[in-house]
């Protein structure tokens, strides 16, 4: 099941990388990440993220994201959640700067199994109702778009139980636009991003880690847009 999951994450880090290869605006960007998940009781608990991420070049911050959420636990395996994001995205050019400001609401199911003995693997399926404002002459919209998101940690310790040490992580996410696509970018395909790191487990409450992503974006036009990016994520789990 490891090489199965390895070969898997292979494929899709080729496919990306073949999409990549095209004609594409290349940027190179850095990402920093805080992912908190709060147990209130054995059904409910939150969860709340809050992410940085730079221009090309790391020349000033474009975005900035906050996410909070109420999920309810079927079990530890089980997951729904509801939430809400603000997010914009600011731009500097010779013209002038901009802000385009964001509002979403989103839902999302979490479906968590092991592979092989502690290798965790976490599906997500995520669903978002996207409210983008206006800039400049380009009217506020609507839209919707559907997110499958597959992360893998693989411990370097061979412990049937992993709760200290150093681990890879694995994971993709591809998007998909399902409403009003042609006010994105006239595709269903909207982006994908494939991610490789390395990470220490600090406790059974605290994971950081840092690796390369690669954010291979459909944009308006025919040049699409190739991000590299390093992100350096924390991931914090309180309560029962």
């Amino acid at each position: 099941m490891r090489k199965f999951f390895l070969s898997a994450f292979v494929i899709s880090q080729l496919l990306t990388w073949k999409l990549a290869t095209a004609q594409n605006r290349q940027e190179h960007t850095l990402w920093g990440a805080w992912f908190h998940t709060q147990r209130f009781s054995k059904h409910w608990g939150g969860f709340f993220d809050i992410q940085m991420r730079s221009s090309d070049d790391v020349k000033y911050l474009r975005n900035t994201l906050l996410r909070p959420a109420v999920s309810y636990y079927f079990n530890n395996t089980q997951i729904v959640t509801a939430g809400y994001l603000y997010t914009g995205t600011h731009n500097e050019t010779a013209a002038g700067k901009t802000f385009r400001p964001e509002h979403r609401i989103w839902q999302q199911f979490i479906q968590t199994h092991k592979i092989h003995k502690n290798i965790a693997v976490q599906h997500r399926f995520r669903l978002e109702q996207r409210f983008i404002g206006s800039l400049n002459t380009q009217e506020a919209y609507f839209s919707q778009r559907f997110r499958y998101f597959i992360r893998g940690i693989i411990p370097f310790k061979k412990d049937s139980t992993f709760n200290k040490g150093a681990f890879l992580a694995l994971q993709n996410e591809l998007f998909a636009n399902v409403q009003n696509k042609d006010k994105v970018n006239g595709d269903v395909f909207d982006q994908n991003r494939a991610y490789a790191a390395l990470g220490y487990r600090f406790s059974k409450r605290i994971d950081l880690e840092a690796g390369y992503l690669n954010q291979y974006a459909n944009t308006v036009g025919s040049i699409n847009t190739n991000n590299n990016v390093i992100q350096v994520a924390l991931y914090t789990r309180f309560g029962n």
